[in-house]
């Protein structure tokens, strides 16, 4: 039996070619193989893993991207760590650079906060530990029964700042919603840039979506019981509904380089508004930085056609089809980290040392 001295293995559980490749970069960074395993599809769809090799007794890395197919790629990781759990894995640690349904982490009207029972189904499959990058939520961690480990790419976007935009000294930073100011003045402190904010009916701030119970009913109900009358008219006119001024730029963005900061670029609409609004107020380059570059849809194409000079986002999401459509969007590699992260686990040794330089809101 050919068992690895390291006492740690490291498998993908992505069916698709396109989604192993950040698996491969990171190997070969740790200066180890990948481990022998299969994940496909049955012709019902049905997702099948067998593990080719003995992982008994040792400590397994599960390193799943996750494509446009979310939720098959949520049941390869699931069915991938239980096939682990019973072959009698010491550990089993996923590492999920983009966490998969993690805006749905708040509870809005009669809906379900997925990213718990996602959650709550890692952990029953056997996970034991997970690396993650910038969860849409810090707060998200407080779903897991097991440690997490939420890395940040910042450092990675502030160096493609500093090396690839020339003039950056002349750049200010964005956010595109009041949401988002945290995360841009820590990039705007780190680069000792100025920092402008994008506020506005254009916007739909998700704290605004949180719950059903904060928005007054538009018609008056009476059909309640009539000893729960509740008096109306003086609840009509301090719970008006809630209306957003005209979009406007706070800040001034005028003869600069605008950047615009955020965690995940997915539906591009608000992007481009955003765009458009920073050229009208005298912005002459626009860019996006964001660490999931999810592109769904027509995104490459609005991209292409919008006003947004460069897209940059790191492969915590394969983007290759994306990139081949758009030469706008470019991308920043993340492996160096993943893989030391995987190496300190398993050595165990501390993780302070990736957190350096990381501000409290990033």
């Amino acid at each position: 039996m050919n068992v690895p001295k390291s006492g740690y293995r490291v498998f993908s559980a992505n069916s698709s070619a396109a989604c192993t490749e950040l698996a491969k970069q990171i190997t070969e960074r740790l200066g180890v193989e990948l481990g022998k395993s299969v994940v496909y599809q049955e012709s019902n769809r049905e997702t099948r893993v067998d593990v080719k090799e003995s992982v008994r007794g040792q400590t397994i890395f599960i390193i799943q991207t996750i494509p446009r197919d979310v939720n098959t790629a949520i049941m390869e990781l699931l069915v991938m760590a239980y096939a682990l759990k019973t072959s009698c894995a010491k550990n089993i640690i996923g590492v999920i650079p983009y966490f998969p349904y993690s805006k749905q982490c708040k509870m809005r009207k009669r809906g379900s906060i997925v990213c718990k029972l996602l959650a709550s189904m890692l952990a029953k499959a056997g996970l034991t530990h997970i690396i993650t990058m910038d969860l849409h939520q810090k707060e998200i961690q407080g779903f897991f029964s097991f440690p997490v480990d939420n890395l940040r790419a910042s450092p990675f976007l502030l160096q493609y700042i500093q090396e690839e935009i020339p003039d950056y000294r002349n750049a200010i930073i964005v956010a595109k919603s009041p949401s988002a100011a945290k995360r841009a003045q820590s990039y705007a402190e780190r680069l000792r840039l100025g920092l402008a904010v994008i506020h506005g009916e254009a916007q739909c701030a998700e704290s605004d979506m949180a719950d059903g119970r904060h928005s007054p009913p538009c018609v008056r109900n009476t059909s309640g019981h009539p000893g729960l009358e509740l008096p109306y008219s003086s609840l009509n006119e301090v719970m008006m509904a809630k209306e957003k001024p005209p979009i406007t730029v706070v800040g001034d963005v005028g003869g600069r380089i605008a950047i615009i900061i955020d965690d995940i670029i997915d539906d591009v609409e608000d992007f481009i508004a955003a765009a458009d609004i920073l050229k009208e107020r005298g912005a002459y380059k626009i860019y996006i930085m964001a660490t999931h570059g999810l592109l769904s849809a027509d995104a490459p194409r609005l991209i292409e056609e919008s006003a947004i000079d460069e897209v940059v986002v790191t492969n915590t999401v394969p983007h290759e089809v994306q990139k081949l459509q758009c030469p706008k969007i470019k991308t920043v590699d993340v492996s160096m980290i993943l893989a030391e992260a995987i190496r300190r686990i398993h050595n165990g040794e501390s993780m302070a040392y990736l957190f350096r330089n990381i501000t409290v809101d990033d």
